[in-house]
């Protein structure tokens, strides 16, 4: 039987109070100083031009400069998706708030390969668009639900059994499971969901049970078809507190992946 990767670590971005900026780089915060926004190559550190840093939620997009730095002319009241894409860079996308927009914040992004697979970089939206206001980040959801699941089929390389394959996941919001409510991440009182599940040609591979960015799923490679067409299905969790019929838990997520290494 295959077994199931239940993903239960999700990146806060913490800011000390002496800490005067924070770099991004893969999922790791480090402290360092600099005087604004920058967005640099997570390899050389050298500034990235003309990247878009776009935020769905406020439909507010802007451009970094020749030195790599941007400035987020809209409020930012409460945790929201900030996405950066550059031609050649893998996309990238965290969740940030009102305290981290307010410091210095430094994005090292990562250059593409050939291997690379980017399913999607708009943001989705799965579930019923039946949610509560206390549901985990649901101020932050802008669209409508496309459905329950998400399916998508993409061909993979030959030499794929070369290489450890992931199924990246930027950011995503929403999930209110019990480990989820836990962590203080909704203000749902009296009910919970199950997990979102991941499935890779039909086979369960992941749960995830909590909201967060950079969240990396491991492809068994007994289960890669190399050449081949392969699918990758995303079903969003069902609030386990209903028995008078299926509630769906509305979710949203941004920057599907497949990278390897």
């Amino acid at each position: 039987m295959q077994k199931t990767l239940i993903i239960l670590v999700v990146i806060f971005f913490c800011f000390q109070q002496n800490a005067i900026s924070a770099t991004v780089e893969g999922g790791v915060t480090k402290s360092g100083a600099v005087s604004g926004n920058r967005v640099i190559d997570d390899k050389t550190k050298q500034p990235v031009s003309n990247a878009s840093i776009i935020f769905p939620k406020l439909q507010y997009k802007t451009f970094t400069d020749a030195d790599g730095a941007f400035h987020i002319g809209a409020e930012i009241n409460g945790p929201t998706i900030m996405s950066v894409e550059k031609e050649g860079y893998r996309p990238y996308s965290l969740t940030i708030n009102k305290d981290s927009a307010a410091k210095p914040l430094i994005v090292g992004i990562q250059k593409s390969n050939a291997n690379d697979i980017q399913l999607e970089t708009q943001m989705m939206h799965l579930g019923d668009n039946n949610y509560s206001k206390n549901s985990a980040n649901s101020g932050d959801f802008k669209i409508s639900a496309a459905g329950p699941f998400y399916t998508k089929t993409f061909l993979m390389a030959a030499t794929a059994l070369n290489r450890t394959n992931y199924i990246v996941i930027g950011s995503i919001i929403g999930i209110d499971t019990a480990m989820a409510r836990a962590m203080g991440q909704n203000n749902v009182k009296n009910s919970f969901s199950s997990p979102p599940e991941v499935f890779f040609n039909g086979n369960k591979i992941a749960e995830i049970h909590l909201n967060g960015d950079g969240q990396k799923i491991k492809i068994p490679q007994n289960l890669i078809k190399p050449g081949e067409k392969n699918e990758i299905t995303l079903k969003t969790g069902k609030n386990l507190m209903q028995s008078a019929y299926t509630d769906y838990d509305d979710i949203e997520l941004m920057n599907l992946s497949v990278f390897s290494e």
